[in-house]
């Protein structure tokens, strides 16, 4: 796992060193392990390495006979079989991301097409003078661009692309107001003006420092119409992509561990790791004593001690959150006010002292159909049935100064893209999601939050072999007895009955809003002052939520919270200096 960036001039020339330069120092987190460089006629390469597989001979950029030029932020997991399908060719490293390298000058742009595994890979053919580049189907590791004075550039943080004065720091309006009410950003626009993102499953074709050409690679199998299946024939495919899937996302020539809530998909996580290994499995699990938040520590600590796992107890206290949200946010460029973050970033932390690698349970609410939204966009309207996301954080609170009216568009058109081919309402829902809340929330969070700590994060749920076996089944074997991934609760209660995978799901709750209220009255001062909220905000309406202790009201504030925030680091550039409260004191 790594960071990439590179750079395409228009006109042929050289890029500018103190460019390519200031890139890989900006991504210098995300691969600690090593730097390498690339430089060819208008083209130029950067890659810092986080070494997971061939420690050795791994380092990129990678070439082969022919001239093309590799670099990656990846994880291949079928690299074996690839080889093995490549019988033909001379590998020169042990490296995951050589067959990619040979695929491409097999089979050109399409060569992403049997690639098994999250990545982010930039490739060169000087033959034909044309940059490609390529994104996962789930979108688990990010890919960014723009279109500047410079040429076309690429990296995989907008951040980046800052620091390398490739493009400024300016708000995208219509991505803040998606930000603000739904959490998260929709679509390839991202907060910034001129940086975009490459869509989750998306290669390009740049020639000249254009895009001549673009496909899309689905996540999500084309079998759309539910595939008829008893739930015995449903319980073996489950199984095996289950148990494949696990066994591939443990490849790897460093240690690695996992990270367990105590809910379903973590624990039958739990349950294959500790089958499929010959050793005790690292386990992390985070909890907020002394507050009302519900705790699964001790719920994990016994499934690790039924399965023989070894569990690493990470307490978080409110301190931590006033401590350690200015760092959180400076490492989330492209924002995600999701508060996850806070315990996902100190997992990070915590885990980068014992491993390299962490596999986690992200994507099995959106394969399996766990969220309450599912349930009710499985039912018509007279029945309780709704759309997603139907209100915004800040409807009706009186705090925005203008109208946000145009925030759920982006949801609307992944809606519409979504609702093709005989697909059923859950299955248009759980698309849905997949198109963005997962790709530009969760794995974004994921992503910043282990790589500022040089550590991989590993989805195994979100496999393609896993969203073939699940995602065509009919939807009863996702919602059942007015419970969501039904299937895989019985497949879990079959294997570890302890984890109780038929008790109510509780959903992992951080406990912002408790702490928040406490400090309400001058946490809503400061953040109502504070840059980029007093052009948007009325003063009183923020004053309101931060002293409501209302839930609704909390979320909004710590919504712009993360806002003021952000706005401070990302957009003013001012670096994280002491706690919340002397970051929002800093003078713009």
């Amino acid at each position: 796992m790594c960071g990439i960036a590179g750079l395409m001039t228009r006109d042929g020339s050289p890029p500018d060193e103190d460019v390519l330069q200031r890139l890989a120092s900006a991504l210098e987190h995300r691969g600690p392990d090593g730097e390498g460089r690339y430089v060819n006629g208008g083209v130029g390469f950067v890659h810092r390495r986080l070494a997971i597989i061939d420690l050795e001979t791994g380092d990129q950029p990678l070439s082969e006979p022919d001239g093309a030029v590799l670099i990656a932020n990846a994880e291949i997991y079928n690299y074996i079989e690839l080889r093995e399908a490549l019988a033909d060719v001379s590998f020169a490293t042990a490296s995951d991301c050589e067959p990619p390298l040979h695929l491409f000058r097999r089979n050109g742009a399409e060569f992403d097409e049997t690639l098994r595994g999250m990545y982010a890979i930039a490739l060169y053919d000087p033959t034909s003078d044309h940059l490609v580049l390529s994104r996962d189907p789930f979108g688990i590791k990010p890919l960014y661009y723009a279109d500047g004075s410079q040429g076309f550039a690429f990296a995989s943080e907008p951040q980046a692309l800052i620091a390398a004065g490739l493009v400024e720091p300016r708000i995208n309006p219509q991505a803040r107001d998606e930000l603000l009410e739904l959490q998260f950003t929709t679509g390839a626009d991202t907060i910034f003006s001129g940086v975009k993102r490459v869509l989750p499953g998306e290669t390009l074709v740049v020639s000249g420092g254009r895009i001549i050409d673009r496909h899309r690679k689905e996540a999500l199998p084309d079998e759309y119409t539910p595939t008829a299946a008893d739930e015995g024939e449903a319980m073996i495919r489950l199984d095996a992509a289950l148990r494949d899937s696990v066994l591939i996302h443990q490849r790897s020539d460093v240690p690695f561990g996992m990270f367990l809530s105590g809910g379903v998909d973590s624990s039958a996580l739990l349950s294959l790791m500790a089958e499929l290994n010959d050793h005790p499995v690292l386990a992390f699990t985070v909890g907020f004593p002394g507050s009302g938040a519900h705790d699964e520590r001790e719920h994990a600590r016994m499934l690790t001690e039924r399965v023989g796992a070894q569990h690493v107890d990470v307490p978080i206290a409110e301190s931590d959150f006033w401590q350690l949200l200015p760092e959180i946010v400076a490492a989330m460029d492209d924002p995600a006010a999701d508060y996850a973050v806070l315990p996902t970033y100190v997992l990070g932390r915590l885990a980068g002292q014992h491993v390299k690698v962490v596999l986690s349970g992200e994507g099995g609410d959106e394969l399996f159909a766990g969220y309450g939204r599912y349930r009710s966009a499985r039912r018509p309207w007279w029945l309780g049935g709704r759309v997603m996301r139907p209100r915004g954080t800040f409807d009706n609170l009186g705090v925005l100064r203008h109208s946000t009216a145009g925030w759920r568009e982006g949801i609307v058109a992944a809606e519409s893209r979504a609702a093709s081919n005989g697909r059923t309402p859950l299955q248009v829902a759980q698309a849905t999601d997949c198109a963005d809340w997962l790709p530009h929330d969760l794995l974004l969070k994921i992503d910043r939050c282990l790589m500022t700590h040089g550590v991989e994060g590993r989805v195994p749920l979100l496999d393609p072999a896993v969203a073939a076996a699940v995602y065509p089944l009919p939807d009863r074997f996702k919602v059942n007895k007015g419970m969501g991934k039904y299937l895989l609760r019985q497949w879990l209660d079959d294997r570890l009955p302890e984890s109780a995978p038929f008790s109510k799901k509780r959903g992992f709750t951080v406990p912002v809003g408790e702490w928040i209220s406490g400090r309400g009255e001058q946490l809503g001062a400061l953040v109502a002052g504070s840059p980029g909220i007093q052009d948007i905000c009325h003063p009183e309406g923020v004053a309101k939520i931060f002293s409501s202790g209302g839930k609704r009201e909390g979320f909004a504030a710590w919504t712009l919270l993360f806002y003021a925030l952000w706005y401070r680091r990302h957009i003013l550039g001012q670096l994280p200096d002491g706690d919340v409260f002397d970051c929002l004191s800093m003078a713009a």
